[in-house]
């Protein structure tokens, strides 16, 4: 017999009819109306009574199918009913005694669980159309215009999207490079779906096109790639120049008008080379650097200002900085006096002679100096001592005040850090004022280094009141010659008694009002750490470098022989 009792027959039901396991657009809806129609529950149970088969299985077949078999039928697995039956059953003879628990149909004789025809549904489209027995009936579903077979609602499935077409080969041209394809596709898309939108079905999302997204893809990747190449390439030609590259400079001696470049003090190779660049001088900082380091003596430049040319090589701008006439400063040497050093500034900044000298008479109070500078009106220049040495930017348009505001800043900044105002004390010296005054004195008198500390051994001996062999007077050349502004090693005894000057140590115990000049550190190491040999007199005997020392007067008195001897006296 064939599957849910339809009807006997030589070939078993088909499971791959279109109308399998039908029960109506409201199949489950129905089977449970139909249970209930049987006047009970639907899962009463009953006691099993035996079961009588027999007969022919020929007979009791189900009315109205005259023992052919068909392929199609009007209804799909659970049966639909029609309203006049319901209530009304037909008895099973082969069972009396079994009642129907909600299936369709009963038993015949012959096992076969019949089944009962019912009326076509109305709301069924392909429901109306007739049979034909003993004939195929036509598939009503196979085209591609007509519905959806209907299915339980346990069994319906989304309808699956269809893959999108393969390329049709070498004939068809990329999308990459044509598109035009693209709108009889999205044509062909849009009439499907418009057909499934008046049935009532399923609208499948229209499909992109592929060829369109091949396209971008490539641009895409081809920009990504591209740009990664390029910024690969660009941070590694950099770091290879900065690593092994030469650095940027430019050739030659320069072009173009002077500059003047200020370099401060305690300024580096790279802090130079920083300048140099921003003034256009060299082209990079490293290539700077890397001449310093490879000329010889290029670490000994000095602060200052420096006048240099535009787009110099760095090795050239490595030696004109070191050439003296290429600084453009005011050079403060040891043991100058203040009047030079006037003149020197008034030159470098293209000013009228004594300019500098009256900004210095006037305005020397506010330049900084140290609280413990003497008052005495005796004193020829408040400012004498306190130039220290060494080399200050002197450029063009720069204002004097500026320039001396740098020494004197120097000079307060060394003498606190030698500690001059705490030793004096221990010197047998009233203040830290008296101790740059005999460094002065040492820087004038002595020639070296060795000299230095002897005559500062000198000094300190006759300022002593202990001193009957010079009675406290030092009798220095140096002061008087300061006092007027000369220089000169031969003075006669009758000019030099003559003179009434508070510096003129001849005539005037103790030490003169003031500095004579502006002391270097040797000078000053010397003041602070003289000898203790006994030494009280001293002649430079060849009237310039050479100074020979002596303890007692006899011993004086032959280095005087020796030195009119040498001098022409």
């Amino acid at each position: 017999m064939t599957e849910y009792g339809r009807g006997p027959g030589s070939e078993p039901w088909h499971p791959q009819d279109p109308l399998y396991g039908d029960g109506g657009w409201e199949g489950q809806q129905a089977y449970a109306a139909h249970q209930a129609a049987y006047g009970g529950p639907s899962q009463q149970q009953y006691p099993q009574q035996p079961q009588q088969y027999g007969g022919d299985w020929s007979q009791n077949r189900q009315h109205g199918y005259d023992g052919q078999q068909y392929s199609d039928y009007g209804n799909q697995g659970h049966p639909q009913f029609d309203p006049q039956y319901q209530g009304q059953y037909p008895q099973q003879p082969e069972h009396p005694g079994h009642q129907g628990s909600g299936h369709q149909g009963g038993w015949d004789a012959t096992g076969t669980h019949g089944q009962v025809p019912y009326a076509a549904d109305p709301g069924d489209p392909y429901g109306q159309q007739p049979v034909a027995y003993g004939a195929e009936q036509p598939d009503l579903y196979g085209t591609e215009d007509a519905y959806p077979p209907p299915e339980p609602p346990g069994r319906r499935r989304p309808e699956a999207e269809p893959e999108p077409d393969a390329p049709a080969g070498d004939q068809e041209e990329h999308a990459f490079f044509a598109g035009g394809a693209d709108d009889d596709e999205d044509g062909e898309e849009h009439e499907r779906a418009g057909r499934r939108e008046r049935r009532g079905g399923k609208v499948r999302k229209p499909v992109k096109s592929k060829k369109r997204r091949t396209g971008c893809a490539c641009m895409v990747v081809v920009l990504v790639f591209g740009g990664g190449l390029g910024g690969v390439g660009y941070y590694g030609y950099k770091f290879y120049q900065n690593r092994f590259a030469p650095a940027p400079d430019y050739a030659g001696d320069g072009i173009g008008e002077p500059v003047t470049v200020e370099i401060p003090k305690g300024a580096g190779g790279w802090d130079i080379g920083r300048r140099l660049k921003e003034a256009g001088v060299v082209k990079s900082a490293e290539a700077f650097v890397h001449a310093q380091g490879t000329t010889p003596g290029g670490d000994s430049i000095q602060a200052g200002a420096y006048l240099l040319k535009k787009e110099m090589s760095a090795a050239s701008a490595v030696r004109m900085m070191l050439d003296p006439k290429s600084q453009n400063n005011v050079v403060v040497t040891p043991g100058e006096r203040n009047a030079g050093v006037y003149q020197n500034i008034d030159k470098k900044l293209e000013l009228a002679s004594g300019t500098t000298q009256k900004v210095a008479a006037k305005e020397y109070r506010t330049f900084g100096l140290p609280a413990w500078v003497s008052t005495n009106s005796n004193i020829k220049d408040p400012l004498e001592g306190f130039l220290f040495p060494g080399s200050y930017a002197a450029a063009k348009g720069m204002k004097p005040d500026a320039i001396l505001k740098q020494m004197v800043a120097q000079a307060k900044e060394r003498y606190a850090a030698y500690g001059l105002d705490a030793k004096a004390k221990s010197l047998g010296l009233h203040d830290a004022f008296e101790l740059v005054t005999v460094a002065s004195l040492v820087q004038a008198e002595g020639k070296t280094h060795e000299d230095f500390r002897k005559m500062a051994e000198v000094v300190y001996n006759r300022l002593k009141p202990t001193n009957t062999e010079t009675n406290q007077l030092l009798q220095f050349d140096s002061t008087y010659n300061y006092a007027k502004g000369t220089s000169n090693i031969h003075i006669s005894e009758k000019e030099i008694n003559s003179n009434q000057s508070p510096y003129n140590t001849y005539t005037h115990k103790g030490l003169p009002p003031g500095p004579i000049g502006n002391p270097g550190e040797d000078a000053l190491k010397a003041a602070l750490n003289p000898t203790h040999d006994g030494w009280i007199y001293f002649v430079a005997t060849d009237g310039t470098t050479n100074t020979e020392f002596a303890k007692t007067y006899e011993e004086f008195k032959q280095l005087k022989d020796k030195f009119n001897a040498t001098s022409g006296n």
